[in-house]
């Protein structure tokens, strides 16, 4: 009998009857029934409208919010039975690009911003920490503007430098919400590619593969490197598959979320 290989996915991250409920200041609606699990070296990408949650979405899978109903592991551990330290060291296996412009410090400049992440989290020195953020804006083309603060540069750079202060830190996963909009052609491409290279692995990640989760607005960007895409439609999670459904589905939600290709 000939022998089969199983190959196992090894889940990093996953919702099961998951409920998010936006703050009640931001408006937007819930999301319900989110069974999700995010699996090592996977490329997702999650469709919705604006006030739809996949912010919110992102922000539980990121383990910054709890979600209201449902479970939530990290890394295969029930978060509800972490402690505080514990909670922190798994979190910060998973970096989240705020979408708009990142949530930079303003009164930082672009380097200070990445090395204040690598000074808290990583308790490195002044110098090293600075030489860790030199390393990282090197790699996103943003060396020139290392010592502008935020409000000195484009919100593309901004949304760049980031994705800087996300990638120091050298995390397993990696969630982005919207990091292309706004972008012309030019810059959409090189977010895709890098993101490409990334996934791959790439040296500066040690090799290791990165697993992406991505919120947008539009999949057409997205379909050439995506390897699995689920929207949020009237506030309930749908897994949709890999990219061919796309092509082949019918579904108005869907074709909406494709109207730009």
């Amino acid at each position: 009998m000939a022998a089969t290989t199983q190959i196992l996915r090894e889940v990093l991250v996953e919702l099961k009857g998951v409920t998010v409920r936006p703050p009640p200041v931001e408006g937007g609606r819930a999301v319900e029934g989110v069974d999700w699990q995010l699996a090592r070296g996977e490329w997702w990408v999650v469709g919705g409208g604006t006030w739809s949650g996949k912010s919110d979405l992102l922000a539980t899978m990121a383990g910054l919010v709890p979600p209201e109903a449902g479970a939530y592991f990290l890394f295969g551990r029930n978060v509800e039975v972490l402690d505080e330290d514990e909670l922190v060291r798994q979190r910060l296996r998973v970096g989240l690009v705020f979408e708009n412009g990142g949530r930079l410090f303003h009164h930082l400049t672009v380097s200070e911003n990445v090395a204040l992440a690598l000074g808290y989290h990583r308790n490195l020195d002044a110098a090293a920490a600075a030489t860790a953020s030199a390393e990282v804006l090197e790699l996103l083309g943003l060396t020139h503007m290392a010592d502008a603060l935020p409000s000195r540069i484009g919100r593309p750079s901004r949304q760049r430098a980031a994705l800087a202060r996300a990638l120091a830190l050298k995390p397993e996963v990696l969630l982005l919400d919207n990091p292309l909009g706004g972008l012309d052609w030019r810059q959409t491409a090189w977010w895709i590619e890098l993101l490409a290279v990334l996934a791959a692995g790439h040296p500066f990640l040690d090799g290791q593969p990165l697993t992406i989760a991505v919120a947008v607005d539009d999949f057409c960007p997205w379909r050439s490197e995506g390897g699995q895409f689920a929207m949020i439609k009237e506030g309930r999670w749908q897994a949709l598959g890999g990219r061919d459904t796309l092509d082949a589905t019918r579904e108005p939600a869907l074709r909406e979320l494709m109207a730009a290709g």
